[in-house]
């Protein structure tokens, strides 16, 4: 057997995007001769994946970067490397190359799949590389992967975004929209089955849009939902991210048709208030929203909604902000991702009028998520004393005698059980319930003794 050429260790920030971004990387340095570990310090090349989406996840970067200086300095032949969407941003990498000479690699959200070449080439070397390409390359497909979960994958099938809302970063720095062909999305959904993979989750900025920019004209979203839903072996789907422009009966016919695509949609509302969602460039209406819950609510009535949610930004009055809590009251989301707006430079938000006061959008955003916590527990509560199907994924973070899975709804449920059944199906009779976890036991069926 050769000897590993090194360690690595890759800290990765922000969506399932950049969490698929950092396996491909792990999965090209260990296919390269690198092996992964789980100390920081222990690394001979240590990557950081970074997020722009708000202002917080930058200055987490900048400061663990800060971090990393003295351990580099007392051993120079460290490689740090710095990629993912916050490098992309052009006032970025100036700014980590005078206070971080310690960086020897910054590589782009477009180019990353060349990162083992680049170590090698730095540990060689001792150069400093400095790549980031502004326009989009050809999609890389067959990329080798090390994923965290051996029964769950995700599959990338659109990149960039078309959609410009005025408070995002993204389309900036992953470029403009591009579909991968459908019959490789497929190829690869099999492969992974073949490979035990039991749940996929189709990962897109907006899963709704895919197609739109080939020249199949059937190619779209609820077309490769009923295709990858034939895949035989293959337990669950999950997809994410869906804009509600773009979200079609016929996507949510094929769900409510399938026995493999879960039922959990997350569509993200950011806001409650038409005028607010119009100066958002969101292009939808609050009623338009409310029709969309309508509709999943008659066609999946057992599904759960999750939400992302906006609060303070730029012209937001209290009338708005009510108007969001009601939209809240009214859909009752199962779970939601709240956040005080975050003003991110280059974007046409930065520069509106009336950016909202620090301590009103704290305010709001504590009122905003203690009616989302009073929703979860309603939701969850719903739940007690039924039989529900659980992937499992691994022991709890908390006890290791205790087991965590998902159920079709998305729901984390812990209950008691050996270790063996980690990337099992199981069921589960829930007991407890609480605002962000469900407690249950295994039903006699399912326990080995």
């Amino acid at each position: 057997m050769a000897m590993a050429k090194g360690k690595f260790y890759c800290q990765t920030y922000g969506c399932q995007m950049n969490e698929h971004d950092s396996e491909i990387m792990a999965g090209l340095l260990s296919e390269s001769g690198y092996v992964p570990c789980e100390i920081r310090e222990d690394a001979d090349v240590i990557i950081i994946n970074t997020c722009c989406i708000r202002e917080k996840a930058e200055h987490k970067v900048l400061s663990l970067l800060g971090e990393l200086r003295g351990l580099v300095e007392e051993h120079p032949e460290k490689v740090v490397a710095v990629t993912g969407c916050m490098v992309q941003q052009a006032d970025i990498v100036p700014k980590i190359r005078r206070a971080c000479p310690h960086v020897k690699l910054i590589i782009g959200t477009h180019n990353f799949h060349r990162i083992a070449e680049y170590v090698d080439r730095i540990r060689a070397t001792n150069e400093l590389i400095c790549d980031i390409p502004t326009e989009e390359l050809l999609i890389e497909e067959a990329l080798p992967t090390m994923r965290e979960f051996p029964h769950k994958a995700f599959v990338n099938i659109t990149y960039g975004c078309n959609n410009y809302c005025t408070y995002c970063i993204v389309p900036y720095v992953r470029g403009k929209e591009r579909s991968r062909d459908l019959a490789d999305i497929l190829d690869e959904v099999r492969q992974l089955v073949n490979d035990g993979v039991k749940e996929i989750t189709f990962l897109g900025q907006n899963v709704n849009s895919y197609g739109n920019d080939l020249v199949d004209p059937s190619a779209n979203f609820a077309r490769l939902l009923e295709e990858a839903d034939q895949a035989e072996g293959l337990e669950r789907i999950r997809f994410m991210t869906s804009h509600p422009k773009d979200l079609t009966q016929a996507v949510i016919d094929v769900i409510a048709k399938s026995h493999h695509i879960c039922h959990y949609i997350h569509l993200p509302v950011q806001a409650g208030s038409n005028a607010v969602l119009q100066r958002m460039n969101r292009r939808y209406t609050r009623e338009h929203y409310l029709q969309l819950v309508a509709a999943i609510r008659q066609a999946l009535p057992n599904a759960a909604l999750t939400t992302d949610i906006i609060v303070g930004f730029p012209g937001e009055t209290e009338d708005d902000f009510m108007s969001t809590l009601s939209l809240v009251e009214k859909v009752g989301f199962d779970n939601a991702f709240a956040f005080a707006y975050s003003p991110r430079a280059g974007t046409p938000a930065a520069k509106m009028a009336d950016q909202v006061p620090f301590e009103e959008k704290k305010e709001r955003l504590a009122r905003l998520n203690s009616l989302l916590a009073k929703w979860s527990l309603i939701r969850n509560q719903a739940y007690i004393g039924k039989k529900v199907k659980v992937l499992v994924d691994g022991v709890s973070k908390t006890n290791e005698q205790i087991l965590s899975g998902k159920t079709d709804s998305g729901k984390i449920v812990l209950f008691e059980a050996p270790k063996h059944y980690v990337g099992r199906l199981v069921d589960v009779e829930i007991e407890t319930a609480q605002t962000w976890i469900l407690k249950g036991k295994v039903t006699f069926d399912d326990l080995e003794v």
